[in-house]
């Protein structure tokens, strides 16, 4: 049996000297692990097509206990992030991301959508890291069933304020009043805030469309990265090797 689908390869480790084995973030069957026989023979022409941050036409046959990969063709490939450390670093964190997170054995259009557009604006350059990475880990954790409350105050009932706190272990909002920096809150500002919920109630040509200060992103970012590490209950290594990298 075997099945044809594009893929973003997500990861990839080498098996002795001419295979290798791979993970892909496919339209038709989500995240799929698999074999490649022969990936480092220029005959086969499957090397580039199953490197890290290639998007590809896979075709995949199922075996009794695994996925191998009989063909492959590059439709794009991500290599302008590979001049940029911090950029790279980042993106492997994506990767980490999806393989914590994708569906696998079902269709996952949007999730490969999403991530196919973060790497695009990261490799191009036309948004910036800081806005392009809370937009993927809010919009992920929402893809994957933890929709945050960002609508109003958890104790008020208030829409906004000139501070909002963000509680990632709930995923809820409190005004100044109502709450404080207790329990891991982030506290935000109103831009901030409005910016928050752009990432998760946006439609999806929009995910990416707004603007922010610096100081907006910071805490935008430190939103992010919280919600997305309580609800995934992990600590991503590659997160911290990119924070290492970026710094001056």
């Amino acid at each position: 049996m075997k099945f044809r689908t594009e893929g973003l390869i997500i990861k990839e480790q080498n098996i002795g000297e001419q295979d290798k084995l791979i993970h892909a973030l496919t339209k038709s069957h989500g995240v799929v692990k698999a074999f490649v026989r022969g990936a480092k023979s220029l005959k086969t022409g499957k090397g580039a097509a199953t490197s890290l941050l290639s998007y590809a036409m896979l075709t995949f046959h199922t075996g009794r206990e695994s996925y191998s990969v009989s063909d492959a063709r590059s439709l794009h490939i991500f290599s302008k992030l590979r001049q940029n450390i911090a950029d790279m670093c980042l993106a492997q964190y994506f990767c980490e991301l999806a393989l914590t997170a994708c569906p696998r054995e079902k269709p996952a259009d949007v999730f490969l959508s999403l991530f196919l557009n973060a790497l695009y604006l990261l490799d191009s350059g036309k948004r910036p890291p800081s806005l392009v990475k809370p937009c993927l880990e809010m919009r992920l954790t929402a893809l994957s069933g933890y929709l945050p409350d960002l609508v109003m105050c958890r104790g008020c009932g208030v829409y906004a304020a000139p501070v909002m706190y963000f509680y990632p272990r709930t995923g809820e909002i409190a005004c100044d009043r109502c709450g404080s920096l207790s329990g891991g809150a982030v506290a935000l500002s109103e831009a901030a805030l409005t910016a928050l919920r752009h990432t998760v109630y946006a439609e999806e040509n929009k995910l990416f469309s707004f603007a922010l200060s610096d100081e907006g992103l910071e805490q935008l970012n430190r939103a992010s990265e919280a919600y997305v590490q309580h609800r995934f209950e992990k600590e991503f290594k590659t997160l911290q090797f990119y924070h290492t990298m970026k710094e001056p």
